[in-house]
């Protein structure tokens, strides 16, 4: 079941919400919609955001396709591979983030160059 709509450069994803950090989830889902130009980061973009959530059970190395929340740059994050902060192929955050989602296939990312428009909705 999808919970979210995430539309990135064209492509359209699919993300379930999970239970890992529920008041950092009810914060996004209240600010739902949110859209932002994104940055690249290795195979991680992220967006500033006026969401403001405290860490909630936050870890630097994430699986791929988590949806997280950074805390210490107030922005929204897609992984979908390693970054320049990684050990090996396991995608890594900058510094903690809270993650709220679980994007069900992030392969159609693997293309993509640059920075691009990010769009989250309620599916």
């Amino acid at each position: 079941m999808s919970d979210l709509r995430i539309e990135v450069a064209g492509r359209t994803l699919s993300a379930a919400w999970t239970d890992e950090c529920p008041e950092t989830r009810a914060a996004i889902e209240a600010a739902l919609p949110l859209a932002g130009e994104a940055t690249r980061w290795g195979d991680e973009l992220y967006f500033r955001t006026d969401v403001d959530a405290p860490p909630e059970n936050a870890r630097a190395p994430v699986p791929e396709g988590a949806l997280a929340y950074w805390p210490q740059g107030s922005a929204v994050c897609l992984f979908w591979g390693p970054t320049p902060a990684s050990e090996g192929t396991e995608p890594r955050a900058a510094s903690p983030v809270s993650v709220f989602a679980q994007v069900v296939d992030a392969s159609a990312l693997s293309d993509l160059s640059g920075g691009a428009t990010v769009e989250i909705t309620q599916s």
